[in-house]
């Protein structure tokens, strides 16, 4: 069985120092994808926006400054407020958006709960697959098949009108 913690959260896009807007998110954690977050973004576009990067950045993000390229997470003060800074860059364009560090730090807690750092990998089955993948095959006529060379060569084929 999954999991999935959920928070819905206003953030504030920065346009300037002066000036940012409201703009509602949803973060996202699946315990079936135990190494992302999923944040989606609702800009008054028909489609919302999403943006999944690694949990582990987001939770260094919100004690010191991390990240490098298209994501990148630093924590400070605005008016007196503790906030999470997220600085986000794609070929549609560049965001700044600001976060209530207790709201992100909060839904963290419950992501960590749910699973904890270094737990992640026994979450996505690998090791399941890989026994499965390398269990004994079961069957009649499975050891034909090995031995059966799947591409006959044309002297193997009777010529026509021989």
């Amino acid at each position: 069985m999954h999991t999935v913690v959920e928070r819905e959260l206003e953030l504030k896009l920065v346009l300037s120092p002066e000036r940012s807007i409201p703009v509602p998110a949803r973060l996202t954690y699946r315990t079936d994808d135990p190494y992302a977050v999923h944040i989606t973004f609702h800009v008054g576009s028909e489609t919302p926006v999403h943006w999944t990067f690694a949990r582990e950045l987001l939770v260094e993000g919100v004690f010191r400054p991390c990240g490098h390229g298209d994501v990148r997470v630093w924590p400070t003060k605005v008016e007196g407020r503790n906030v999470v800074l997220m600085a986000l860059t794609s070929p549609d364009g560049d965001a700044l958006l600001e976060a209530p560090s207790a709201q992100v730090s909060a839904w963290l807690e419950r992501t960590l709960r749910a699973v904890p750092p270094g737990s992640e990998t026994e979450r996505l089955g690998i090791d399941d697959g890989l026994a499965e993948l390398l269990a004994p095959a079961t069957g009649r006529g499975v050891d034909e098949l090995w031995l059966r060379d799947p591409w006959p060569s044309d002297e193997s084929r009777p010529e026509d009108g021989a």
